[in-house]
Order: structure tokens, then sequence, then C-alpha cells
């Protein structure tokens, strides 16, 4: 019987802001406890690497802008 499979609980990469099992390695940005212990770009093409920066520079800068609002 299945009555009782729950839903897996997920936290919240810091870094990213994706959502992560909790005590993993995010897959997006590859850190763990704020050190990067994956290297994601190594494995994309130059393309692929390119616009993977561009996002998360994007993330970076918008929680930044979130931190700033909240000390005002």
């Amino acid at each position: 019987m299945h009555l009782f499979i729950k839903e897996p609980v997920l936290a919240v990469c810091p870094k990213c802001s994706k959502p992560i099992l909790p005590h993993r390695a995010c897959k997006s940005c590859g850190f763990y406890k704020g050190e990067e212990v994956i290297d994601v770009l190594k494995k994309l093409t130059k393309k692929e690497r390119k616009q993977k920066e561009k996002e998360m520079k994007e993330q970076e800068a918008a929680s930044k802008k979130g931190e700033e609002k909240k000390s005002l």
C-alpha cells in the first residue's frame, strides 16, 4: 500500500535560490555549505557556459537587491 508515501522536503539553495534536497550539493551552481564542490561550468560547451554565467550573475544581482530592501 502506498498510503504513507510523502513528498520529499526541499530546501532552498542559498547561492542560487533553487530547490534542492537537504544535505546535497546544488546541481545548478555546485555549492554546498557555502563552498563550491562541483564545477558545473567545466562540463558545458562554450555557448552553454556563457549562458550559465550570465544567469548566475543575474541571480546574484537579484539576491543583493532583495537584501538591500530588507535592510531598509
